[in-house]
């Protein structure tokens, strides 16, 4: 009897709400520009300037300021692709000094340090990187007039810190010139810059016109690098739409 007491004692603890406080408060540990305070939570340790995902922003702490890309912010040559391609990729910076807390539908987020290296990432999935990393909008042209969705990238090239987003837990494959990896444009999150993807299918033009389904379409990787994928396809693949 007096264990069962104990147990019922414990269990009401446990659910107090100094308890939820002290299990879900923000935690500091710093590790640096990014920091995860759960996997579908970032912490931007902001001092200066950052890109960030517009609508990601959760909540900071801070003196920061917030201002959406401008109009020609990054050059006519991006804005003309932008306008080309109906990219979804927007970009709000942040700028001062605090931190910055991002989250994205829920998606599991993913940091990476490029060194002098490059990355593609599907658009809808890039959260946020640092101001030095350099970045343009990749069209990629075949079978572009057919199909609509999956077909753009932003290609991030420099050193620094870069987040994207996945829904649940994504995995790499590697490519090699011996094995090419083919996969579902709208599971395909990620790239090395490495990797020039095409589309590859095997099915009539009938099938674009009507409603095939995304296996129909694949992105065919060849060369030397690696894919990242999710077990979850972003989007429907349309087809016949720009």
């Amino acid at each position: 009897m007096t264990s069962t007491i104990v147990d019922a004692q414990m269990v009401q603890d446990e659910y107090r709400l100094s308890e939820f406080v002290e299990r879900s408060r923000e935690r500091d540990r710093h590790d640096g520009v990014f920091e995860l305070e759960n996997d579908r939570m970032l912490d931007v340790n902001l001092d200066g300037d950052m890109w960030i995902k517009t609508g990601s922003m959760v909540a900071y702490v801070g003196d920061v300021r917030f201002e959406r890309e401008g109009i020609l912010q990054h050059g006519i040559g991006k804005l003309l692709k932008k306008a080309m391609t109906g990219e979804g990729t927007r970009l709000t910076k942040a700028t001062g000094s605090g931190h910055v807390y991002l989250a994205d539908s829920g998606k599991t987020i993913q940091i990476l340090r490029l060194e002098n290296e490059a990355i593609c990432v599907n658009g809808n999935d890039l959260l946020a990187f640092e101001p030095s990393i350099d970045w343009d909008i990749n069209v990629m042209k075949k079978l572009t007039a057919l199909v609509a969705g999956g077909l753009f990238n932003v290609r991030l090239q420099g050193s620094g810190m870069v987040a994207i987003g996945t829904h649940f837990e994504p995995l790499t494959l590697v490519v090699t010139p011996d094995q090419p990896v083919y996969t579902d444009p709208n599971a395909t999150v990620a790239w090395s810059g490495s990797l020039s993807p095409e589309f590859r299918t095997d099915v009539s033009l009938k099938t674009f016109m009507g409603r095939g389904s995304g296996e129909s379409i694949q992105m065919a990787f060849r060369g030397e690098g690696f894919v990242v994928v999710q077990p979850y396809e972003e989007r429907p693949f349309q087809a016949g739409q720009q």
